[in-house]
């Protein structure tokens, strides 16, 4: 089915870049893949469906690179994730060649700590970053007001998923901060919400369609 939106980024912290089409009229549904030259060389896949909310009801990956490929899908119903996890070849040798620690296993060992959590955050995708800047609608919101979230947060290239603590703020003139415990940066975003600057992780190169 063709989508109506297409949006481009190029990182900025490693080589690559993501491509994702959208269509945003009755909740998301997305799918893109993004490509990263580090820690090893991978192409991810991904599709992601949210509810007419903007919370996330279903997130399915696919990384891939020489010798290794991983998968997994969450999806969350009645404020529970159920997350499946599959890999085939070997990412640790991959990993461990390029002087890397090993990967941790695709999926999660106890979705349950996930509970609470309504946006799920693709780790090497801009475009999750948007999730709760339009759920919230933290670009009318009322600037310097902080929204702390809990969310699913998939590691990439391992497809490890973690519950992790966001917090958003906005700061007026279409500019959302993000702070996770150990980082910020802040974002500047389109009138739609869709991230077009992310400091050290990307920059979108093209308009939405």
């Amino acid at each position: 089915m063709p989508l109506p939106i297409a949006l481009f980024w190029e990182r900025r912290d490693v080589s690559g870049a993501e491509h994702v089409l959208l269509e945003t009229r009755a909740g998301w549904y997305a799918r893109g893949t993004a490509l990263a030259a580090a820690p090893v060389a991978y192409a991810c896949h991904y599709e992601l469906q949210t509810d007419g909310d903007g919370t996330t009801a279903r997130l399915d990956v696919r990384t891939e690179g020489a010798g290794w490929a991983r998968g997994v899908r969450l999806e969350l119903a009645a404020g529970r994730w159920r997350i499946t996890g599959s890999e085939q070849g070997d990412l640790d040798a991959a990993l461990v060649a390029a002087g890397h620690a090993r990967a941790a296993s695709p999926g999660s060992e106890d979705p349950d700590l996930l509970y609470g959590a309504f946006d799920a955050d693709l780790g090497c995708s801009l475009v999750t970053n948007s999730l709760p800047i339009r759920r919230l609608g933290l670009l009318t919101a009322e600037p310097g007001v902080s929204h702390r979230l809990s969310v699913a947060w998939v590691r990439v290239p391992s497809l490890e998923v973690v519950q992790a603590d966001q917090i958003y703020t906005p700061l007026g003139g279409n500019r959302v901060r993000y702070a996770s415990e150990t980082f910020s940066a802040d974002l500047t975003c389109d009138d739609e919400g869709f991230v077009v600057d992310y400091p050290g992780l990307g920059r979108r190169v093209t308009p939405a369609a």
